[in-house]
């Protein structure tokens, strides 16, 4: 990995911790990373956590060439543009605010002299907390390749990265990847549950599920055959898997599940048409 570039993260919470750790790990070294953080509490466990240097104001504090991580909750997002110090272009900007569109950011940085064009979304998710996530990236075209690897070099230090060939279909991956990992968490709570209502422990389902789904999803990540294939060869005609998958058929779950994805897609969308307009 190159490591040969400096990154600075405005927030500090969960997400820009899981980067930190991810970026150190790849080899970074803790003085070409800095934080600001308004909660001073959240500075020091940053600072006694990874020996990185931990501000509280950004403004007029960042470096030419940093790359910067806006990695604050999407309704903080203006007030953290808009006083963020950045000249017009002057650095690689990276936003993993969801819902937040690229346009809405641009205009709040881009101050008197135009709109700010070094721009990156990014839409990781929960698992890369364990460095165990992936994210989708789009580019504006004012992003460089160079620039570009150095925006997968980061997200890619917490999981696998994907670019998206529109930013409209960065709502598809929020709700795909971003919700998903709550879709996965409710099948294991259902599985496990399932468990208990046919005799089974709790501590025996909650294992059962948890080693299942793990199980399966390292099966899937390694086979050289799709999904389905894989679904297939645990099917025997008229056997316990059958039953249950002719069940879902009958219920209708793949349709039912793709209308769900579907609504997270339109609420993601909801949620950042406010801020498009400003």
């Amino acid at each position: 990995m190159n490591v040969a570039m400096n990154v600075v993260f405005i927030g500090g919470g969960n997400m820009a911790d899981a980067l930190i750790g991810g970026l150190l790990k790849n080899g970074f070294a803790p003085a070409q990373l800095r934080a600001f953080e308004v909660d001073g509490a959240a500075r020091r466990r940053l600072f006694e956590k990874y020996g990185i240097e931990c501000i509280a104001e950004s403004r007029g504090m960042i470096r030419a060439g940093e790359v910067v991580v806006f990695a604050v909750k999407p309704q903080q997002m203006e007030e953290a543009a808009r006083f963020s110090g950045l000249k017009p272009n002057a650095n690689l900007v990276v936003s993993i605010a969801a819902g937040v569109t690229l346009a809405s950011l641009s205009g709040w940085l881009g101050g008197p002299n135009g709109a700010y064009t070094k721009l990156v979304r990014a839409m990781p998710n929960t698992p890369a907390l364990i460095g165990a996530g992936v994210a989708g990236l789009y580019a504006l075209a004012g992003v460089s390749e160079a620039e570009r690897k150095q925006a997968e070099a980061i997200l890619g230090a917490v999981g696998g990265t994907v670019w998206i060939e529109s930013e409209a279909l960065m709502d598809a991956v929020t709700a795909v990847s971003g919700s998903g990992p709550a879709y996965v968490f409710w099948f294991i709570e259902q599985l496990a549950a399932s468990g208990e209502a046919l005799g089974l422990g709790s501590e025996v389902s909650r294992k059962l599920a948890i080693e299942t789904v793990l199980g399966s999803a390292m099966l899937a990540a390694q086979s050289a055959d799709s999904p389905a294939v894989l679904r297939e060869r645990v099917t025997s005609r008229g056997g316990t898997t059958e039953a249950a998958l002719k069940s879902f058929e009958e219920q209708k779950l793949a349709e039912r599940f793709l209308r769900a994805v579907k609504a997270a897609r339109d609420r993601g969308a909801e949620l950042g048409a406010p801020m498009a307009k400003d």
